[in-house]
């Protein structure tokens, strides 16, 4: 670790300051001393507010655990309950309705629908993949994925399988049949395609012809009308291009010389520096934040070899077309980028307060972010890689606990634009409504961010840990598919859109839903995932960008808006389900075999997960679950694993012993799942296996971590581990 370096009266990580003194802000008209006394005195100003909140948190966690281990053993008075918590003041009192008034707010936020990534922006190919999952080909979707069965004739291999191929054909215009028809006949048929002034002609092998049946559906051209490259077609917002080529491996043998379909996929993009990423130190974090500058100025490159190739990654330029009226028609060629930062709890090295304390990361992370992303404000060239074309920064803020943290969120960024001299309210703020807390209090949240917010969303495993670690004195919870089905969870999503409906996002900002979790199960995502824009979200999480491409499928065939609309109305979902908790009936017992499952199934999960982040460093990947099924874990599936298992063994439906048992038998399992990583260190039979040591402690002091997070703990032995190499 480089020396710290002194800054006036705090100090400042040596790498850090060498960062941002020669990387960053030469790209700024901020002086130096300037910058670095406005940043002290923030410091100064907000660090004991931060730190205030996070007590309050534990104060109000200590009160909610006294109040149940008050009534144990007596049936749940909901009422009473309720009473209780707007005694202490976690329940807050609903104020007089209102309206969001964000503005200079992107399309991509404001007004289209669409697939949302979420990538730990540490790792540069991925943040580039991410970046530039914009576009997506609809032939590569189909024909990688299990959307088109694997079976028999249409397996995959080594090699292209032509039978596979014309199966993906028919099924890409198959989508164009239903998104786009025809007047008559099917796109199969059209031997090809013409452009007449504002209309598009399809001729078939008879010498016959028709139109789109809504020919405004056609928005602009490439090449010659009457033999375009490309045709691009638009339905809900969303653009479509067919490419043709002649000479092209598909367009050689199709009958109207289509090359490919592309699809626009990730409207946008969270580059994440918290759940999906291990930043543990100054030199993890400024690794992220060298990166998001890369991104900001469309310098990022990423290097990897490929069939034996060395291949060079970088961001792709936007898509120009000619429209209808022969005028430059101009499409984003990438993601829209926002960036989320860490959360209230932890303390980074990166600067230290004259009292000698870390200081908040989250603070850190929100005055670097937005210094970085500033440049892209400062572009007004059109033809420039921009990000935002409104002039916002877009700022996802995670686990957030009510009202008074969403303030202060709020109150920092306001410090943050004015030490940068930003216009107010540059900076946007993304709810995620994923404590138990926000849930409860959601729209005096957003009240209190209602000229900066720009997003809501949902995310069911974050939620599900805070719900068991809230109540951790409750009682014991259902295992985790039965706490799925109960009522609180239905309310918790329905509550997230109607307060965000009634709060006037439509418009304005996203009303978002959680991820799908399997990136190799993409039928079973397609049947499944177009219940998020049914219930009214206009951005959902994606695992992949081709999960993106397929995912943005759902956006053609539901209107969000209109789904909105509809819903707008509806009786908002009931506080008691919400109040209600998840805990096991008194008439019902759980078999030892369903214990003993439910066990294997979180050990396995959780030390899958913390080998890759305490030993490798990995903070998202993904990992193989005890069926052998790939899971994107990051650190929320491992907070309910965690809190889960420490809930059991506090109420008495496991001991130690058998968790042990269990740990021995799942390191062995998961050991052998890792056979083939390089550089993998067996945790089996390993006594000073660190991985192991840290997946116990999450589990066994699970109880007295803060919120229930895994942070702690996992930076502790992550930091054990990079300091004994």
């Amino acid at each position: 670790m480089n020396m710290p370096q002194a800054k006036n009266n705090s100090v400042i990580h040596s790498g850090f300051c060498h960062f941002i003194n020669e990387e960053v802000l030469p790209l700024h008209a901020i002086e130096p001393t300037k910058f670095w006394r406005d940043l002290e005195q923030l410091v100064a100003d907000l660090s004991p507010i931060n730190r205030q909140l996070l007590a309050t948190r534990d104060a109000m966690q200590y009160q909610i655990d006294q109040w149940h281990l008050d009534h144990k053993g007596k049936a749940m008075d909901i009422q009473a309950y309720e009473a209780f918590l707007r005694e202490i003041g976690y329940l807050v009192e609903e104020g007089d309705d209102f309206t969001i008034t964000t503005t200079n707010v992107d399309e991509e936020i404001a007004s289209l629908a669409g697939p949302q990534l979420v990538v730990p922006v540490k790792n540069a190919r991925f943040a580039l993949n991410a970046a530039n999952a914009r576009w997506g080909s609809l032939y590569d979707a189909f024909y990688g994925t299990d959307v088109i069965a694997k079976a028999g004739e249409l397996a995959t291999g080594k090699t292209y399988n032509p039978v596979r191929g014309d199966a993906v054909i028919a099924k890409a215009k198959d989508f164009l049949d239903q998104v786009f028809p025809l007047e008559s006949g099917s796109h199969k048929d059209v031997i090809s395609y013409v452009v007449y002034y504002h209309h598009l002609l399809a001729f078939f092998q008879d010498g016959s012809q028709t139109g789109l049946q809504q020919p405004c559906q056609l928005v602009a051209v490439n090449g010659q009308r009457s033999e375009p490259e490309a045709i691009l077609l638009k339905n809900n917002g969303l653009h479509v291009e067919i490419q043709f080529d002649r000479n092209g491996k598909n367009g050689m043998k199709d009958p109207a010389n289509i090359n490919d379909i592309l699809i626009e996929s990730a409207l946008s993009t969270i580059m994440d520096c918290e759940d999906s990423v291990a930043a543990v130190d100054a030199e993890d974090k400024i690794e992220v934040y060298r990166n998001w500058l890369g991104l900001m100025q469309g310098t990022l490159e990423a290097s990897f070899e490929k069939d034996g190739k060395i291949q060079t990654r970088r961001m792709t330029p936007d898509r120009i077309f000619t429209d209808l009226d022969n005028q430059e028609y101009r499409l984003h060629g990438r993601s829209l980028l926002l960036i989320r930062n860490v959360g209230h709890l932890m303390e980074c090295d990166l600067m230290q307060d004259e009292l000698g304390n870390f200081v908040p990361e989250g603070i850190i992370d929100a005055v670097v972010t937005s210094l970085i992303a500033s440049l892209d404000l400062q572009r007004t060239e059109y033809n420039r890689m921009r990000n935002s074309r409104t002039g916002s920064i877009y700022i996802v803020k995670p686990k957030m606990h009510g009202p008074e943290e969403v303030a202060f969120s709020c109150a920092l960024f306001a410090r943050v634009e004015q030490m940068l001299g930003l216009p107010e309210n540059t900076i946007k703020i993304g709810i995620m409504d994923e404590e138990r807390r926000t849930t409860l209090n959601l729209k005096e949240c957003i009240r209190q961010a209602k000229t900066r917010v720009f997003f809501i969303n949902t995310g069911f495993l974050d939620r599900t840990g805070d719900e068991i670690h809230t109540s951790m004195q409750a009682g014991a919870f259902l295992p985790k598919d039965q706490i799925k089905t109960q009522p609180w969870i239905q309310a918790y999503e329905n509550r997230n859109v109607d307060i965000g409906l009634q709060c006037g996002l439509p418009g304005k900002a996203q009303i978002g839903k959680g991820m799908w979790a399997m990136p190799d199960e993409m039928a079973a995502m397609m049947t499944a995932k177009i219940a998020h824009p049914k219930a009214g979200a206009n951005t959902a999480w994606v695992p992949s960008p081709i999960a993106a491409t397929l995912h943005a499928m759902h956006y053609h065939q539901v209107n969000v808006f209109e789904v909105q609309e509809r819903i707008k109305h509806r009786p908002k979902a009931n506080l008691t389900d919400l109040l209600t908790i998840p805990t096991i009936p008194s008439n019902l017992t759980l078999s030892q075999p369903v214990i003993e499952r439910e066990i294997e199934n979180n050990v396995q999960g959780l030390l899958g997960y913390v080998v890759r982040w305490v030993e490798a460093g990995v903070g998202c990947s993904k990992v193989p679950d005890i069926n052998n099924v790939g899971l994107m874990e990051d650190r929320a599936t491992l907070r309910i694993s965690s809190q889960h298992l420490a809930n059991w063994l506090l109420h008495g439906l496991c001991s130690k012993e058998q968790i042990d048992e269990v740990m021995q038998r799942m390191a062995r399992v998961v050991d052998e799942q890792n056979t083939a990583t390089e550089g993998y260190r067996p945790m089996a039979k390993n006594a000073k296996s660190v991985a192991f040591k840290a997946a116990q402690d999450l589990i066994f002091k699970g109880v007295i971590q803060p919120n229930g997070y895994t942070e702690p703990l996992l930076h502790a032995y992550r930091m054990q581990v990079k300091e004994s190499h």
